[in-house]
């Protein structure tokens, strides 16, 4: 397949792309794409670029050097046709409290362009889709709970039937049952779209996304799947137990076959003269099956035994730590990844 086939089938591509003011470095030299369809989170901390990205990827800003595709049209020159293919939900959304959601709906259709014939079939299913046709159609927005603030922000994203959604910090200040029909909304449009979102909350994300892209101070850090982020980045193994042995004859039992484990912590002793060990071994050193057979013996009392697969918040924390323990050195590779 040539480069330019490449391109054209990536939703998003990024290619060495930078952003300065002046002396700062806002991003440097960042390289991912996104295939069409797919959900994708884009993580890291405050400060490392992500709005800034974002912004480019959406017209909104240009860059100060390398090229950024979206549909396989060059952002740069074309920034006019790539508002039309994306929808883009900002972290501050500055929608019009004294209109109602359908007023803003339509007034929105008609700034994207959309054929009046049309006009009134997107609307109705873009409130169906983000659930805003039955309580909220007529509503003033200034009147509506955050959640559904948040909806009428994503139905204006996806108004238009984009190819693209750029989604930042969607669920932001939410509670659990609106984070959980903001993630349900999400989740219909995969497949249907490409959506790329920014957040903080990053349980959200792992239950959300495909698969994840990390920067940190303006360079990209890792991407790909959370089972492949996991090999890569989390270096131990974690375990959660209840057993009746003290700490030490706990200890003991494990240093036999496991020389580098460590005992992260302990609970307090239940009715039933349990309590619970949290223990934390190198990824390499052993066998979940080794530490059950050293546990076997019957003085130790051991009733539960289980494995505590990395979070995405440890894949970050990991990634990052060691973006930062670098930073003294050259960055590595080509600062490129597959997304």
């Amino acid at each position: 397949m040539s480069e330019q086939e490449t391109i054209v089938q990536d939703a998003i591509r990024v290619e060495g792309l930078s952003k300065r003011y002046g002396k700062l470095k806002a991003i440097e030299s960042i390289s991912f794409s996104v295939e069409r369809g797919q959900v994708v989170g884009f993580l890291g901390p405050n400060g490392a670029g992500k709005s800034t990205t974002m912004r480019i990827l959406c017209g909104l800003m240009p860059a100060s050097s390398g090229r950024a595709y979206i549909c396989g049209i060059p952002v740069a020159s074309h920034p006019n046709e790539i508002k039309r293919r994306i929808g883009y939900m900002p972290e501050h959304n500055p929608l019009p409290s004294d209109m109602r959601v359908i007023e803003y709906l339509r007034y929105r259709g008609r700034l994207r362009e959309i054929p009046r014939r049309e006009l009134k079939a997107r609307v109705d299913e873009a409130m169906e889709v983000c659930d805003l046709h039955r309580k909220a159609r007529r509503r003033l927005i200034g009147s509506l709970s955050k959640g559904y603030r948040q909806r009428v922000g994503i139905a204006d994203a996806i108004l238009a039937n984009p190819e693209v959604i750029i989604m930042d910090e969607p669920t932001i200040g939410l509670d659990p049952h609106q984070i959980l029909a903001i993630r349900k909304l999400i989740d219909s449009l995969r497949g249907r779209m490409t959506v790329i979102i920014s957040s903080h909350i990053l349980p959200e994300i792992e239950l959300v996304c495909d698969r994840v892209i990390i920067i940190n101070q303006g360079r990209l850090v890792a991407a790909g799947e959370p089972a492949k982020l996991r090999r890569e980045f989390v270096t131990k193994r974690n375990y959660r137990l209840r057993a009746r042995g003290s700490e030490s004859e706990m200890r003991s039992a494990l240093l036999k076959v496991c020389p580098s484990v460590r005992i992260e912590a302990v609970g307090p002793v239940s009715a039933t003269g349990h309590r619970e060990f949290l223990l934390e071994t190198d990824r390499d050193s052993t066998e979940p099956e080794d530490l059950m057979h050293a546990l076997a013996d019957p003085k130790l009392g051991l009733s539960e035994f289980s494995r505590q697969r990395a979070t995405l918040e440890d894949i970050f924390m990991a990634a990052t730590k060691r973006s930062w323990d670098e930073t003294a050195a050259p960055f590595p590779g080509n600062n490129s990844a597959k997304a």
